[in-house]
């Protein structure tokens, strides 16, 4: 059976690389080896060396994970958070367009010194 190969987009492929750069900055900040880190994620080596390079076939699961250990699992939280685009989009529907009331329209008042 063939698998379809996930085409990503190259701004997405980048944001994938950059996330993963991070994550490789933290660990080296906190000064813990790929084996540290793999271990206490309940991850292989291969991995975490995976997410480190940006590959997008990771699970977000070893991701959020990996997180955790560094002690970034509230940046995952704060993901779409403040989301300014679906915020705007929810706010043009809360405006309902309906039909102003039917005007009455006023009777001619008949003379009464007829």
């Amino acid at each position: 059976m063939k698998t379809k190969s996930q085409t990503l987009l190259p701004k997405v492929q980048k944001s994938i690389t950059i996330l993963g750069e991070n994550i490789k900055l933290a660990r080296l900040r906190r000064k813990y080896s790929t084996e540290q880190v793999a271990e206490r994620a309940n991850i292989s080596r291969p991995t975490l060396l995976s997410i480190e390079k940006g590959h997008p076939r990771v699970s977000i699961g070893a991701i959020v994970n990996v997180l955790f250990v560094l002690g970034l699992d509230n940046d995952i939280v704060e993901v779409a958070k403040d989301d300014k685009l679906g915020r705007r989009l929810q706010d043009a529907n809360l405006i309902v367009k309906e039909r102003a009331p039917k005007r009455v329209k006023e009777r001619p008042i008949d003379n009464i010194d007829e």
